[in-house]
């Protein structure tokens, strides 16, 4: 199902597609990927950008609203999925090690 944001993003993709990547990726190798694009042509980034679009509404159908996160080359995970390190438990970094005490 189409939600109001995602019709503002396939606006925003047709007018400045790099500005819908933006809001899409963020600062990543896609939205460097859709400014050359861009810079080649309107019409390849404005593709690049659907693309992008299209892949998040196919993720959102299939993990449900609010929760996926963008890993890059247009793969959608879920929040829950997210691959953790072994010191990183919580997603935050390990805490500060001083002297040889491990204190976990």
């Amino acid at each position: 199902m189409v939600e109001a944001s995602d019709i503002i993003l396939i606006l925003l993709a047709i007018f400045f597609p790099p500005a819908a990547v933006a809001f899409l990726t963020g600062c990543s190798c896609d939205l460097i990927i859709n400014i050359l694009l861009t810079i080649l042509g309107v019409l390849p980034g404005t593709i690049h950008a659907f693309w992008l679009i299209f892949k998040k509404m196919r993720a959102e159908e299939r993990y449900g609203q609010g929760g996926i996160k963008y890993t890059g080359n247009g793969e959608w995970v879920p929040t829950d999925h997210v691959q953790q390190g072994p010191y990183y438990p919580h997603g935050g970094p390990p805490p500060p090690q001083y002297g040889a005490t491990n204190n976990y």
